[in-house]
């Protein structure tokens, strides 16, 4: 059975094959995150040309609005405070915390939504299976 679009993007799958890593390591540790440069599997390059993950930048940008945004009246609602110490250091934490989940998914995101020159290829799974 193929795998879906979304959960190879929760894995942080190769968006042609979905069998491969894009990552090498975990999101959260002491070693800085490292992209493989092209997939294990079908050998996909994923930077698909110079300056490629730019634009993921603009991915990782509506994140963080969605994060800050949703925190800071998560915040304002459960604590009421009026002091903006409370909320800098909610939303700095915040970001913080949250820059390594941006980066991954940024460019999970931007590979397997909204790059139109990167297609599925069943063929690379039912090899798998074979």
């Amino acid at each position: 059975m193929p795998t879906s679009k979304f959960s190879a993007l929760l894995q942080s799958k190769c968006p042609r094959c979905r069998v491969g890593k894009m990552f090498e390591g975990p999101m959260y540790g002491f070693k800085r995150q490292k992209m493989y440069e092209h997939c294990p599997h079908c050998g996909l390059k994923f930077e698909i040309e110079p300056g490629y993950f730019y634009a993921a930048m603009y991915v990782s940008y509506a994140f963080s609005v969605a994060e800050v945004v949703s925190l800071g009246l998560a915040t304002a609602f459960i604590t009421k405070s009026e002091s903006p110490w409370v909320y800098i250091i909610v939303l700095f934490s915040a970001i913080f915390l949250f820059a390594p989940f941006n980066l991954r998914f940024s460019r999970l995101v931007l590979l397997h939504y909204l790059s139109p020159k990167v297609r599925y290829n069943p063929q690379y799974e039912e090899n798998l299976e074979q």
